[in-house]
């Protein structure tokens, strides 16, 4: 029997048997412009409607310090621009091409700055969730019967956007109590924002927090670090939403392998992204978790960069059989889609790792 997306990941989510592996997707923004340009897309059409996901995300909370800070231009060049946002801090953009925001400079460098300039403006506030964008989310999700998760950015990314990360993580050895303090003050508010948000618009099917804990072959802070640190608010976001029946989806970029124990105690059913470069094997975490753990992702990009349809097979072919054994996989990328990568080579990359990933088939 064909399940939709929505009782399909619902059931990985549980490591419950399905029909097929899951599917969804991250892209950069300019993927979709190109592959407008190129007339493969209509204007305006959902790339979730073109390659059939299984899933839909609505990110409804603004984590903003000042909410009526109104943002500064310092300098704009042809390439780029610098600004100063909300949380004090200095940022540069590309404007030819998405890409992340480079972090050049923060008011807030230590417990000092926190308390005074962060910390007590931090007020549950309305005018920090979008209830209507949430409806609407919600609403296009249950049409399409795609599962619907609230998402957005837990503590650890919030802080490095409020002092970024160097000085985040000397405070770690420096001042662990300060960053605590940042940590729990963050996973307080998170929660209490979602409590109004979910009473006055519905609960959604399960919550995606965006994590990114590590960079190429370490991640950010150590095991105890992290348990000391950073477990306490994840255990107190991911607590309230499974008090709610809701599943808990985690990305993380980098390698967070050594994190990976914490993050499970603290209640996390699913990771995403499993970054292939950056040291992260998908396989064997896989083996060592799967019995505990569903995950998304793990297929290394670069390989789709490529557009080389026999690298693509060798990838999924390597990858899938195994992980789809415990009912628990959905098929996406390690990282984002970006417009080097063939419109015709993402549709095969769909395909054929879907057919791979069908149980019965």
């Amino acid at each position: 029997m064909e399940l939709t997306g929505k009782e399909r990941i619902a059931r990985i989510l549980r490591r419950e048997p399905v029909d097929r592996i899951g599917l969804f997707e991250h892209f950069w923004g300019d993927t979709h412009a190109e592959w407008s340009k190129q007339g493969h897309l209509h204007e305006g059409e959902d790339l979730a409607d073109t390659f059939g996901f299984d899933m839909a995300l609505c990110w409804p909370l603004n984590f903003v310090a000042d909410l009526d800070y109104p943002g500064e231009v310092l300098e704009e060049t042809d390439e780029t621009i610098l600004t100063r946002n909300g949380n004090y801090a200095t940022m540069r953009s590309h404007k030819l091409h998405s890409s992340t925001p480079e972090h050049v400079d923060f008011l807030v460098k230590d417990r000092q700055g926190w308390l005074e300039h962060i910390k007590p403006k931090l007020t549950i506030d309305r005018r920090r969730i979008n209830f209507e964008g949430y409806r609407n989310a919600r609403k296009y999700a249950a049409d399409r019967q795609r599962f619907f998760a609230w998402s957005g950015v837990n503590v650890f990314e919030i802080m490095k956007d409020v002092c970024g990360h160097q000085y985040m993580l000397m405070g770690m050895v420096d001042d662990p109590e300060w960053v605590r303090d940042m940590a729990d003050t963050f996973g307080a508010l998170c929660v209490e924002l979602q409590k109004i948000l979910f009473a006055e618009e519905g609960l959604p099917d399960g919550v995606w927090y965006y994590e990114d804990m590590g960079f190429k072959g370490r991640p950010f802070m150590s095991a105890a670090m992290y348990r000391d640190i950073i477990q306490p608010a994840h255990a107190h976001t991911i607590g309230y939403a499974k008090s709610q029946g809701l599943p808990v989806i985690m990305h993380s970029c980098g390698y967070i392998e050594p994190l990976l124990p914490g993050m499970v105690e603290a209640g996390i059913d699913c990771l995403q992204v499993i970054e292939v470069k950056a040291g992260m094997d998908l396989l064997k975490l896989y083996r060592e978790w799967g019995d505990r753990l569903s995950f998304c992702g793990g297929i290394d990009v670069r390989v789709l960069y490529t557009n080389d349809r026999e690298q693509i097979d060798a990838e999924l072919e390597a990858k899938i059989p195994e992980v789809m054994r415990r009912n628990g996989y959905i098929l996406h990328s390690d990282h984002s889609i970006p417009n080097t990568v063939n419109y015709e080579t993402y549709r095969y990359f769909v395909d054929r790792g879907l057919a791979l990933g069908t149980y019965g088939a």
